[in-house]
């Protein structure tokens, strides 16, 4: 893959917001849903935002910057230490997070992981030993995998389908409201036990892909809606798009750009509260691609006497 700064079109000195603006400008001109059937853009979508989940997460970034990760986020060559060399099922490498090393002390991680359970007697590191058995029963070791998710399967919840390294596949349930970066634990989906110990648990790493036009702030949503300026001016009742489905809203006369209207309870699943955030949607006034002789006659005769000036606050900046 392409250097992640390249592919996003910043420089290397690029502030996290100038990260944002530029990410969220490809992204709406790229996204799938925008160009369906498109493949380079599909492509070119998928490019784009694997370079944002690297430098959008200051931690990857600052590991990317140090020649610790790829521009994939893959770990570089080892460096001498075993873990470096260690593969998970199917070949899936242990994973670090906040620099230091996922599984530090291996007592514990023996301990968790490697049978306790047919009556057997815990020994040093956790094994567990069956008196005058065949040996040690082991768990499966843990393994990791990492899965994109659309964003709407991530607000509403629903199924996602993950290829594991052994050409097997895996049926995950995307649980409502899952955010970006967040892991959800498979029990017994890890790598196989020895002699008959129990597999081991799968942890799937959540990276929720943006949405062409949501945009997700904590539990909030914001959308930009464009109305036309009869539905600014006269107001009306217009269909605005949410997670849930398109409902109506009604827009007060008078209404202009940057106006914010609030749909309580249309926001994303808090999991931990139980209740929804809200949906803002901003309003954006859109005149037709051509306007036409009636609509250019009206607003010569609506024009004519009045010292309408829209940019006069921006003289006192100049």
């Amino acid at each position: 893959m392409a250097d992640p700064y390249s592919v996003l079109g910043v420089a290397r000195t690029a502030s996290d917001n100038d990260i944002r603006k530029a990410f969220r400008k490809l992204a709406k001109k790229h996204h799938p849903d925008l160009n369906p059937g498109d493949k380079a853009a599909e492509a070119k979508f998928k490019e784009i935002s694997q370079a944002n989940e690297i430098l959008s997460d200051a931690e990857k970034r600052r590991r990317f910057d140090a020649g610790e990760i790829d521009a994939t986020g893959q770990e570089m060559p080892p460096r001498g230490f075993y873990r470096d060399h260690a593969g998970g099922f199917g070949g899936a490498k242990y994973e670090r997070s906040g620099g230091e090393e996922a599984f530090v002390d291996m007592g514990d991680i023996f301990s968790d992981m490697f049978g306790r359970a047919r009556g057997g007697r815990a020994g040093p590191g956790g094994f567990s030993f069956r008196p005058g058995g065949d040996g040690f029963d082991m768990g499966g070791m843990p393994v990791t995998y990492s899965l994109r998710v659309p964003f709407l399967v991530a607000a509403r919840g629903g199924k996602q389908r993950v290829n594991l390294p052994d050409g097997k596949t895996l049926d995950i349930d995307v649980p409502e409201g899952t955010t970006d970066g967040q892991t959800l634990r498979l029990k017994g989906q890890g790598m196989p036990g020895a002699k008959g110990g129990p597999a081991g648990d799968a942890y799937v790493e959540i990276h929720v892909d943006p949405h062409a036009f949501f945009e997700p702030r904590d539990n909030d949503i914001h959308v930009e809606l464009p109305v036309t300026p009869t539905e600014a001016v006269l107001g009306g009742r217009i269909r605005v798009p949410t997670i849930g489905g398109a409902v109506m809203l009604a827009v007060p006369a008078g209404s202009n750009t940057g106006t914010s209207l609030r749909l309580k309870g249309r926001g994303l699943l808090d999991r931990k509260s139980g209740q929804h955030g809200d949906q803002y949607v901003k309003l954006k006034v859109v005149m037709p691609e051509a306007p036409d002789d009636a609509l250019k006659e009206f607003l010569e005769k609506w024009e004519a006497g009045r010292a309408y000036d829209p940019r006069k606050s921006m003289e006192q900046f100049t």
